[in-house]
């Protein structure tokens, strides 16, 4: 009997750590410290974050307030039971969002991940509706490329094919509409186009039936699944006007893009449309804790309050004082060194230095908005044909990127919910103009060195 190869024979397809990593097939550098739009590595190396962890970082790493401002919190209380006390955190927290966002959305209910955030707001719309005594409204319409999340719910409103084959049986059917994506639209910019007006959503609703339609959940610009695709101006009008007609909750997915990433606090302002329900995450505490949030207003809450008289819904860390804390003191840094104002500003540099990358080879698509851009990457910039995805063209890109000292963030699968190559650039708002320079620079040379690597298999020429 031929004896099991020893752990010095065979090839490891994972570092040898007792940590479970999401990707088995890499060994990970060891993070020690972060400063400014900089990582830096226990051997010495630096590596420019130009995609804010995931896109998260907005103020960026190092920020010395938010460690205070937390272990000021710890040594007060760290948990409570958010089901039966409240704290100064939280209440502070919430009163100081609500003066970030429109009026009639003034109620916030913290989660700690954007993935948990939306599994609440979808549940929010059908307990609305419940109570609103029609519970025939149970069908959530949602956009296609898009992404909500990891949770059951959340995944089964996203449209990331990949993730699907895998747990399928485990999701619920959910009608979806294809996302404003111009760069991939057959329309030409027709004004008509019912996909990029934002009319495709109307068809939707009389397919499935008005009458049982609860919400359409959708992203204000689009996230990675679309690489920072820009819906045109009167799409969500459009959107808007629509959901009142039929009577469906309008969801803004948030996470991604609010807490002053498009240039704005919210990317709805770029629209002056306002949504039923929405929900925030990642920025708004600058990732030193992991919060989120569900926001809404009278309009949604009182029906449930006087009804069954409680949201059913509840996680462990809801309204955690500790978490909230880094969201107060986030919030407030923001607030101080006018960085909302600065992310417009260096948006538009970014945007602006970021066009040059257009005239390099595979590079089919430069898009985006404030400190948010998306760079698509394609086999033939004529026909915008993708590469196959067994070359994983954006996956050794982003690995030479990483190798030179540049973190992106790619995706896979938009072009057809299997091919698609792209990378996502969002960095820390509080970004230099030369490092929004190095961040090209490394780029090109990122790109240059992908090129050589694939053409050596002979695929592409």
């Amino acid at each position: 009997m031929a004896l099991p190869e020893s752990r010095a024979e065979k090839k490891l397809r994972y570092p040898e750590s007792s940590v479970f990593y999401r990707a088995l097939d890499r060994v990970y550098p060891r993070i020690s410290h972060g400063e400014g739009v900089w990582l830096f590595d226990d051997a010495g190396k630096r590596y420019l974050d130009s995609c804010s962890g995931a896109f998260v970082c907005n103020i960026g790493h190092g920020v010395p307030e938010i460690a205070k401002a937390v272990s000021q919190q710890l040594e007060k209380v760290a948990y409570v039971n958010g089901t039966a006390f409240t704290t100064d955190a939280v209440e502070e927290l919430a009163l100081k969002l609500a003066g970030l966002s429109p009026r009639e959305l003034n109620k916030f209910y913290f989660l700690s991940s954007g993935s948990e955030a939306v599994e609440a707001a979808l549940k929010l719309a059908r307990h609305y509706w419940v109570e609103k005594k029609r519970p025939q409204k149970s069908k959530i319409i949602s956009q296609k490329p898009g992404y909500h999340g990891n949770t059951l719910l959340a995944m089964s409103v996203s449209a990331r094919g990949h993730y699907k084959k895998i747990y399928q049986p485990w999701l619920m059917d959910c009608a979806m509409v294809p996302a404003p994506y111009a760069y991939r639209c057959g329309c030409g910019g027709n004004p008509s186009c019912p996909v990029c007006s934002g009319r495709v959503l109307e068809e939707a609703i009389l397919k499935e039936g008005a009458e049982t339609v609860a919400a359409f959940i959708m992203e204000p610009v689009g996230g990675s699944s679309t690489g920072a695709s820009v819906p045109r101006a009167d799409y969500f009008r459009n959107v808007r006007e629509i959901c009142d007609r039929y009577e469906v909750l309008l969801i803004a997915d948030e996470v991604l893009t609010g807490a002053g990433r498009t240039g704005k606090w919210l990317a709805m302002e770029h629209y002056g449309v306002l949504p039923d329900i929405m929900t925030l995450g990642k920025g708004i505490s600058g990732g030193y804790l992991p919060l989120s949030a569900v926001v809404a207003g009278e309009k949604i809450i009182d029906p449930i309050a006087n009804g069954y008289g409680s949201f059913l819904h509840a996680q462990t860390f809801s309204h955690a004082p500790s978490i909230c804390s880094a969201g107060l003191a986030a919030v407030r840094y923001i607030e101080k060194h006018g960085l909302v104002e600065r992310a417009a500003k260096m948006g538009l540099i970014l945007q602006k230095k970021l066009e040059v990358l257009k005239g390099l080879p595979f590079v089919g698509d430069v898009r985006g908005i404030g400190m948010l851009a998306g760079i698509e990457f394609v086999a033939d910039t004529k026909t915008k044909e993708a590469f196959p995805r067994r070359l994983k063209f954006v996956e050794t890109f982003t690995q030479t990127a990483q190798d030179l000292g540049l973190i992106v963030w790619p995706n896979v699968g938009h072009a057809d919910g299997e091919n698609g190559d792209l990378a996502m650039i969002a960095p820390p708002f509080t970004i230099a103009e030369f490092e929004i320079d190095l961040i090209v620079s490394f780029f090109k040379e990122a790109l240059e060195k992908t090129a050589s690597k694939i053409a050596v298999t002979g695929e592409i020429k």
